[in-house]
């Protein structure tokens, strides 16, 4: 076994991929091997997620599964990263004593030192580093892109926003902006990899600049990316609806590059549910800025995400919710049910909604999501559209799948296409042949 061998498994959002792709650099870089399979490392990286009760779980099972390879013997050392160690540090290593290191989300660019530092004695507690979240990437760390075709660009970190549901800020710290030549230096070399899709993420993507000097906006970094020759598409998610601008969406409907797709998380439409949740605007701001993106934006796709059974959520304003839905036809969709978050406002509050009526919730929710999405779907029949090629199905009717520029990856569905010869990375005229849900079937189209 390969001591200088490592795993390492990322959970959660794809601003966490990043962290996994830079530990993953910072290890290769200094003679590390780094293995898609935990039976051959000797060193097992769990990067995990805690933003809500059901990410808490799946990072717990996930680094229980992976401490089994230390009792096989194929793994000396279990590490454990990011936001559930940024949360509960000292209390963390006390219930998962198989885990050698714990490190925070300010503290996994230390990862090869921590590493070096276990090897030098037997260990008597899992070592713990949890430190302030203050770190802020720039274009000077490595990165080992772990996508194929596209790359996140993490343009920010942290949040500040303070919604009364969410623990971000405390793992993540205040928000903070990357220096836009520092972006694109980043982005020239995603390019210079092979990059076809450039995707801009942050907590609050809208929010870049804010705190830079000179307050530069993000439709002036969308232009300097759209300069950069290689990349096709440049895609925008975690769009929050009260910074989206008039500049914004002109410059998004005038540089081709940019798919007319927006992320928008818009979490609730009652009134009071949004006060509640210290969301920033109203019922009539959300559906006056749904209509702008429309009209300033022809064919835009809008995605969004919604929590049911917050507390206080009443039958009439969950109604209202449902109605909302029926009405916006957003082209996609996730439906969270509210998770009561220690440490925060919204866990205190009286109005607490049974699990089981959340639940009932989410499902009517995603019921009349799904019908509107089929209807979307079925209308796009006939359509010609550009597909990224990512790679084969193993299927003989339909032998290679993409996604359009109104699929995002992972959250969105994927295109099935027929074809002989086709390059994964490559662009291609397709025209849609079928739909199924959020998932789309479609052949070469003629020259």
């Amino acid at each position: 076994m390969n001591e200088k061998s490592v795993y390492i498994l990322s959970l959660g959002c794809p601003k966490n991929l990043v962290d996994s792709e830079v530990m993953s650099a910072l290890l290769s870089r200094s003679g590390w091997s780094v293995t898609d399979r935990p039976d051959r490392a000797g060193t097992i990286v769990v990067n995990t997620c805690a933003f809500i009760l059901p990410a808490k779980e799946e990072s717990v099972e996930e680094i229980l599964r992976m401490a089994a390879w230390k009792k096989k013997g194929r793994c000396r050392r279990l590490v454990v990263t990011g936001c559930l160690p940024q949360r509960y540090g000292a209390e963390l290593a006390r219930e998962l004593p198989e885990v050698d290191l714990f490190l925070g989300t300010g503290d996994f660019p230390g990862i090869l030192a921590h590493l070096e530092r276990l090897g030098e004695g037997p260990r008597r507690a899992p070592a713990v580093h949890v430190g302030t979240p203050l770190y802020l990437m720039d274009a000077s760390v490595p990165r080992r892109v772990s996508t194929a075709f596209y790359g996140y660009l993490k343009i920010a970190e942290g949040c500040s926003n303070r919604c009364a549901y969410c623990i971000i800020p405390s793992i993540r710290g205040p928000f903070r902006s990357r220096p836009l030549d520092d972006l694109v230096a980043e982005a020239d070399r995603l390019a210079a990899g092979g990059t076809r899709e450039i995707i801009l993420i942050a907590q609050d993507t809208t929010a870049w600049g804010r705190d830079l000097r000179g307050r530069p906006t993000l439709n002036g970094l969308l232009k300097r990316l759209c300069a950069i020759e290689g990349p096709r598409w440049i895609r925008l998610l975690y769009a929050y609806p009260k910074n989206i601008t008039d500049e914004l969406l002109a410059t998004m409907a005038a540089e081709d590059k940019i798919c007319r797709y927006l992320d928008i998380p818009v979490q609730h439409i009652d009134d009071k549910v949004l006060k509640a949740m210290n969301r920033k605007g109203t019922s009539a701001f959300l559906r006056k800025k749904i209509d702008e993106i429309r009209r300033a934006v022809p064919g835009i796709a809008l995605r969004t995400s919604l929590i049911v059974g917050y507390p206080g959520e009443t039958e009439d304003a969950f109604e209202r919710l449902l109605r909302f839905v029926e009405e916006a036809r957003f082209e996609s969709l996730g439906v969270f049910t509210y998770s009561p978050e220690e440490g925060t406002k919204a866990a205190e509050m009286p109005g607490q909604v049974p699990a089981p009526e959340k639940r009932r919730r989410q499902a009517l929710v995603m019921e009349a999501q799904a019908a509107i999405a089929d209807e979307i779907g079925l209308a796009r029949i006939g359509a010609v559209e550009d597909v990224l090629i990512e790679g084969r199905t193993g299927r003989k009717d339909f032998p290679w799948r993409g996604r359009t520029r109104f699929q995002a990856p992972e959250i969105d569905g994927i295109t099935y296409v027929r074809g002989a010869a086709l390059a994964p990375g490559g662009i291609v005229r397709c025209r849609i042949t079928d739909a199924a849900l959020y998932d789309l079937y479609a052949e070469k189209a003629d020259d």
